[in-house]
């Protein structure tokens, strides 16, 4: 008779910081046996991944381990756990611990490496709550489970030191450390051997990479555009993306080497936040409305043809109707290609969260829908300039949709649909007209040959 292996399930909510830990746990599930199952309810562990940042986030993950009370009482072996922001959270996780006895194990972001010994507890019985309050030193050479054989995500820092007062991940992911730069590339080079041809460099911060690292015979440290020179110099790679960026830390120096790696994809994803000086200043961000709009003229004259993408907040304590029009104008100024809109959420714990003057929920909605848009308008705009463009576009695979076409994106990061004129795999390099732009995505055929390609 054939023996049933064990099989487990992550679930992931949030960034992609979330989504990398999520591939290091079923990396450490695949190392001790389990095999991964394609749903929730065959799983004999599941382990959700969890986000903190907005309130949304967290009412999902809730509402997800509350479905498993039902898994667990038709299968009393299932083992079901929580890691993440969330069991940062000493509100949320004695919550869990309380008012869900079925959930087994409870674990944080600073601990994963020690999943192999928790669940062993728990396989003996007990139910296991274990978060660490602070982070030890990087843990190397920890087992992932890609997502995808073609491209990765890499971290190169763990943690935040920028205490923004609206946001909870300095709390929940510790202080800033970095990988060394040999780390990052022994890493990169050996995705780049098993056939990935993208990478993404993760952090909360990428452009502080390097503080708090040993100098360099040089006598200084290496920074984030070093790390760009090197990763650039690994033979297979053919892309390289990074996120997040903090605007007030992306120097000169950084921009010359974004543009002066040919690996270094054209798209930079610039967190403004809000156009309001003001508000910026209560938010704790460290530039000016000023500042942040030439730093995107100095990326767009260094790097033509570059795309910019932001995160935009408003209802942000104390903002006022001027305050948000000054976001409006930044917005029409800056041009963005896209634009992560959302509304302010109070996090337990964070400065904000305490302020007067608290903007009322219908102001709010009012506000970001005016955004949405504006910001739609620019960026249908901003597309339809592409329209009888040559792209060279990475495949991703069939479309949802439609396998009859193909999906991919530019390395300015805009999603292409083109109807397949012969197989290609994904990770396959192929130029595209663009013949109809819209909004958020570009149709196009494929070039077999002639034609001078863009970015």
């Amino acid at each position: 008779m054939e023996v049933k292996r064990r099989s487990a399930r992550v679930v992931t909510f949030g960034c992609q910081m979330n989504e990398r830990d999520s591939e290091t746990i079923m990396g450490i599930l695949s190392s001790l046996g389990f095999e991964e199952s394609p749903s929730v309810d065959d799983a004999d562990i599941i382990i959700f991944v969890t986000c903190c940042v907005r309130e949304n986030a967290e009412n999902r993950a809730f509402g997800n381990l509350g479905e498993t009370k039902r898994l667990k009482e038709r299968n009393p072996h299932l083992v079901v756990g929580m890691c993440g922001c969330m069991a940062q959270r000493s509100d949320l996780r004695e919550k869990v611990q309380a008012r869900m006895p079925w959930v087994d194990l409870v674990f944080g972001t600073h601990n994963i490496h020690r999943l192999p010994e928790l669940l062993q507890r728990v396989f003996s019985g007990e139910r296991v709550i274990e978060v660490w309050d602070e982070p030890c030193e990087v843990v190397e050479g920890l087992p992932a489970m890609r997502a995808y054989s073609h491209k990765a995500f890499v971290n190169i820092t763990y943690g935040c030191d920028n205490f923004c007062t609206y946001c909870i991940v300095p709390y929940v992911r510790g202080r800033e450390r970095s990988r060394t730069m040999e780390d990052v590339v022994a890493e990169v080079g050996n995705l780049a051997k098993s056939g990935c041809v993208e990478v993404t460099l993760l952090g909360q911060n990428v452009n502080s990479y390097g503080r708090g690292l040993p100098p360099r015979p040089s006598g200084v440290s290496p920074d984030f555009a070093d790390l760009l020179y090197e990763v650039n110099s690994v033979e297979g790679i053919e892309r390289i993306r990074f996120t997040t960026s903090h605007p007030r830390d992306f120097t000169d120096k950084m921009v010359e080497a974004a543009g002066s790696c040919d690996k270094v994809c054209e798209h930079f994803h610039l967190p403004l936040q809000s156009g309001s000086d003001r508000v910026l200043d209560m938010m704790h961000r460290g530039y000016t409305a000023e500042k942040y709009l030439g730093l995107v003229h100095r990326i767009r004259d260094v790097i033509p043809g570059a795309s910019i993408t932001t995160d935009i907040m408003v209802g942000f304590p104390g903002e006022t109707e001027a305050d948000f029009q000054a976001t409006m104008d930044m917005v029409r100024q800056a041009r963005f290609d896209a634009a992560f809109t959302f509304i302010y959420s109070p996090r337990p714990g964070t400065v904000a969260a305490e302020m007067p003057n608290q903007v009322k929920d219908d102001v709010k909605h009012d506000r970001i829908y005016r955004l949405i848009d504006l910001v739609n308008s620019t960026a249908g705009e901003v597309n339809d300039e592409l329209r009888g463009a040559i792209r060279e576009v990475m495949v991703e695979g069939p479309s949802e949709r439609d396998t009859s076409v193909l999906s991919g994106r530019t390395r300015t990061n805009k999603m292409v649909h083109w109807t397949a004129s012969k197989e290609h795999k994904p990770g396959d390099l192929v130029r595209v007209r663009i013949l109809e732009p819209r909004t958020w995505t570009l149709y196009g055929e494929e070039v077999m040959s002639g034609g001078e390609l863009d970015v």
